[in-house]
């Protein structure tokens, strides 16, 4: 690995990788940590799926706001979209097809995931974006290339979040749209920087739906 990030698996819940008929990789926001993002996985309350999470040096993917030029969050943005690539390799070598593997991320996790999904578009389980969006400044060119070939898209944010704006939102949503994504986008007013019930409950549908197509596959 290049950069100050691992891309080891730092924790993990629910069931082993081997048992489980969809994981979910797990992005911390910053100032936050493997284990903390992992707590969501007792909200989804489906131990069944297999939990995944990187670990940010220092509990940072990268050191400025995620609307500065790339170049002034390096060594540490691309640091960190290599570990979150090889978190993924990693699920997918113990046999998890990537149709199978949800992305999600919180607020600079949320970030990751969503720029990790457009740079390296394929079909994933899904792509679940917790109050962040593409990386970039305004007016950044987003000509990633590549399919997502109906990868299911969440998007949640609220409309005054402090440290996403919403137009970001939008855009994210335009261009994975464009890029061949089935996008859910949800704006909810005047609420703040964290996940609400109605998140978790979108979450909880699409691990459900995972899950049952898996067992029908095996029949």
């Amino acid at each position: 690995m290049n950069g100050p990030h691992s891309g080891a698996i730092a924790a993990s819940a629910g069931a082993p990788l081997a048992a489980s008929g969809a994981a979910m990789v797990m992005i911390h926001g910053r100032g936050d940590s493997a284990a903390g993002i992992l707590s969501l996985a007792e909200v989804f309350d489906r131990p069944d799926i297999a939990y995944v999470a990187p670990q940010a040096t220092h509990n940072t993917w990268y050191p400025n706001s995620f609307l500065v030029s790339l170049a002034d969050n390096e060594p540490w943005l691309g640091s960190a979209l290599e570990a979150m690539g090889a978190v993924v390799d990693a699920v997918a070598a113990a046999g998890m097809a990537r149709e199978r593997i949800v992305l999600l991320g919180f607020s600079q996790g949320a970030c990751l995931a969503s720029e990790y999904a457009a740079r390296n578009a394929a079909r994933f389980g899904a792509v679940v974006a917790l109050s962040g969006g593409l990386i970039g400044p305004d007016g950044t060119t987003r000509d990633y290339g590549g399919s997502l070939q109906g990868t299911p898209v969440f998007l949640g944010c609220s409309d005054v979040d402090a440290h996403i704006p919403v137009a970001r939102v939008h855009e994210t949503a335009d261009v994975l749209a464009a890029m061949g994504a089935s996008v859910e986008k949800r704006i909810y007013p005047n609420f703040g920087h964290t996940v609400n019930q109605d998140e978790v409950d979108w979450v909880k549908g699409l691990l459900s739906e995972l899950l049952q197509d898996s067992r029908h596959l095996e029949r």
